[in-house]
């Protein structure tokens, strides 16, 4: 782990004991940030709403329609018909979706040096006038892809649940979100390795 890391676990630690004892109980989080947007949107739209395990099968049988390499290259994901997608288990919203991202990435629109210099809201903005893109999807590309330190996902299921858990919440739809938004705020500006933590702590660490 490398001397950054560890300076935000030990500030993690002090700042939220009830955080603290996750760090030893799961296997370290890793960074692994990556520049291919492109890639990672697809991923992450193949991931909306389901399990990781049902993702991670229906992303390696999308793979698959890529021959010889399984790279999904943005005109053959064009070429391909709602038929072909729905084999690989895609929902033909879904195929729609994947099909933007390929159309957005074939315009150039996808450069990493572009993308990584823009401030949070202006890359959500940028990402989410994709369609099937939204707010969820861009936290993702923020959090695994480019590896952003503050990024907190209040929407996303796992967090909630891993919040629910650790912190003995019972409150529902916006007051849930309100205080999760409130215990977050401690972990300022690690947000983003805490929420990975507590993904980890359900072993349901987004692809």
């Amino acid at each position: 782990m490398s001397t950054s890391a560890e300076a935000a676990l030990l500030y993690l630690r002090q700042a939220d004991p009830i955080l603290a004892p996750v760090f030893d109980r799961v296997p370290p989080v890793q960074p692994n940030p990556h520049e291919d947007i492109y890639l990672a949107l697809l991923r992450s739209i193949v991931s909306q709403q389901i399990s990781t395990k049902a993702a991670a099968a229906i992303w390696r049988k999308f793979q698959s329609l890529f021959a010889p390499d399984g790279y999904p290259e943005p005109l053959a994901v064009l070429a391909l018909s709602d038929e072909e997608l729905r084999a690989v288990g895609l929902s033909r919203q879904k195929a729609s979706y994947l099909r933007a991202i390929a159309d957005f990435a074939q315009r150039d629109q996808l450069d990493f040096q572009h993308i990584s210099s823009l401030d949070e809201e202006g890359l959500t903005r940028h990402l989410t006038s994709i369609r099937g893109v939204g707010r969820w999807t861009a936290q993702m590309i923020q959090m695994f892809a480019l590896d952003q330190p503050d990024v907190f996902p209040e929407g996303d299921l796992g967090i909630q649940n891993a919040m629910r858990r650790l912190y003995g919440l019972d409150e529902t739809g916006r007051a849930l979100l309100t205080r999760m938004t409130q215990i977050a705020e401690a972990w300022r500006p690690y947000r983003t390795l805490a929420s990975k933590y507590l993904w980890r702590s359900l072993d349901n660490m987004p692809a």
